[in-house]
């Protein structure tokens, strides 16, 4: 029970706590605000009911998702405060900007028009509600592109010197700041995920609907539309995954060495699977790609890249500790988001395959409409896991010491927290528990009552037949 009076320790385990909750309603909303989008659109060519109630059922669930994602959201802004005040003051100067931009700029954008979608139907014109639909979309994605500036400075600091004092990295060059190396590599990969978890949300309802054999018609719409996203998506995903590891393997060699579990340097081979053998400095995998993983980082099967004890007897990297570094995580945490990516393809090519080759052969399909109905667990898993090797992998530092960022500017993780002692943390984790799984449920309640209700008219239908409107 050494961990409890870690007050380190305690904070981490805190803010990975919220931020993976936060992190379920994100994906969910992002993702859904697309197929939101493509609703209302639908809706406005056709103006039938049939699509003026699917679309109000997918605002009914976004919103919902929207809501709790605001409000899981704000304590991780307060816990920069209270639990890594010293993180906040070096980073101060590089976070300002977007924090305040994410909220002015995205946020607004994104809960104003919000507004018009559920308030504004009969009240503003069919062209003006569509576009709202769309810059709702916009909006989240904008909130999205602002926190990974903020994150990916983290990973890959530029734009910026340290203090005279040493205390805190100050701002230099905004833009370059903001697009350092790695923001748009991982903006383009975040985001395409979201719309991947999106793809998979529509599919699950819909099998839903297949399976207690109700709004069939409901249903294949939005198989189709799932399917197409998602395939669209997960083909992108080839190009911004690539795009990633090229980025992680030349600004984070200690990060891509855990990846691949390599203690020596070698050329680096892919694995599908495997576990590290810690004590030996060793992978033990049956399977594996000789080479892969130095072809993906550099389209050469015979690039050498360093491993981990070579990195820890570097300057740059001397802070790093092969023996305390928590490699078995990021191997395996890589390695499972990799392996939900196949498992996502893997479904959209079935659901391609019987809904349009087969001709809605996946009405009958049974074990296949189960499957599909809790698949949006695939790609979360995808998602946390590419998060856990983000930030896991960028241990012990909080603040990384990238290869092409400026000398001096990186902060380890043990000298960012507060002065916070393991019995304050330990409450606030107990009380964060108890909230958010009290929220989680309350979600998880209203969704699943929206779902069951199935595709309904929203109240101020009769408003827009008497509009003239736009239900036929």
């Amino acid at each position: 029970m050494e961990f409890l009076a870690d007050p380190v320790l305690l904070a981490r385990i805190q803010f990975v706590f919220t931020v993976c909750t936060h992190f379920l309603m994100v994906p969910i909303s992002i993702g859904l605000g697309l197929i939101l989008a493509i609703h209302e659109t639908r809706y406005y060519k056709s103006g039938t009911a049939e699509d003026l109630a699917a679309a109000n059922l997918w605002l009914k669930i976004f919103t919902t998702t929207f809501v709790l994602g605001v409000a899981t959201g704000i304590t991780m802004e307060f816990s920069f405060g209270t639990n890594w005040a010293y993180y906040s003051r070096f980073v101060g100067d590089i976070f300002g900007a977007p924090l305040a931009a994410e909220a002015l700029f995205a946020f607004f954008l994104e809960s104003t028009f919000l507004g018009v979608l559920l308030f504004g139907r009969a009240r503003v014109s069919g062209k003006f509600y569509v576009v709202s639909a769309w810059l709702v979309w916009a909006g989240s994605c904008l909130s999205a592109l602002w926190i990974i500036i903020a994150n990916s400075w983290m990973q890959t600091p530029a734009g910026a010197e340290l203090a005279a004092d040493g205390s805190r990295a100050v701002i230099g060059d905004f833009a370059a700041a903001a697009f350092n190396p790695s923001t748009l590599t991982r903006y383009t990969h975040t985001v395409d995920s979201l719309l991947i978890m999106g793809a998979f949300v529509a599919l699950a309802v819909a099998a839903y609907y297949l399976l207690k054999n109700k709004h069939i018609e409901f249903a294949m719409k939005n198989i189709r539309i799932g399917a197409v996203v998602g395939i669209i998506t997960t083909c992108l995903m080839i190009v911004f995954a690539h795009s990633t590891a090229v980025g992680v393997a030349n600004e984070q060699p200690t990060k891509f060495a855990m990846m691949e579990g390599a203690y020596a340097s070698e050329i680096m081979p892919l694995y599908a699977f495997g576990l590290v053998d810690e004590v030996n400095q060793e992978v033990i995998a049956p399977l594996a790609i000789p080479g892969g993983t130095s072809f993906l980082a550099s389209n050469d099967f015979s690039t050498v890249y360093p491993g981990m004890n070579e990195l820890a007897a570097s300057d740059k990297y001397g802070d790093f500790d092969p023996a305390t570094a928590p490699v078995q995580v990021v191997f395996q945490s890589y390695h499972l988001m990799v392996a939900m990516y196949g498992v996502l393809a893997l479904l959209l090519v079935l659901v391609l395959i019987f809904t349009f080759v087969k001709k809605e052969a996946i009405k009958g399909m049974r074990w296949l409409q189960k499957v599909l109905v809790i698949s949006p667990i695939f790609p979360m898993l995808a998602i946390q896991a590419g998060w856990f090797t983000a930030e896991f992998g960028r241990q012990p530092w909080v603040v990384y010491p990238s290869a092409s960022g400026p000398d001096g500017v990186s902060l380890l993780t043990s000298n960012a927290a507060s002065a916070l002692t393991g019995p304050e943390l330990l409450i606030t984790i107990l009380l964060f528990v108890v909230i958010y799984l009290f929220l989680l449920v309350a979600w998880a309640r209203i969704c699943a009552r929206f779902i069951k209700e199935g595709p309904t008219l929203p109240h101020d239908a009769d408003e827009l037949l008497a509009k003239g409107g736009e239900v036929k």
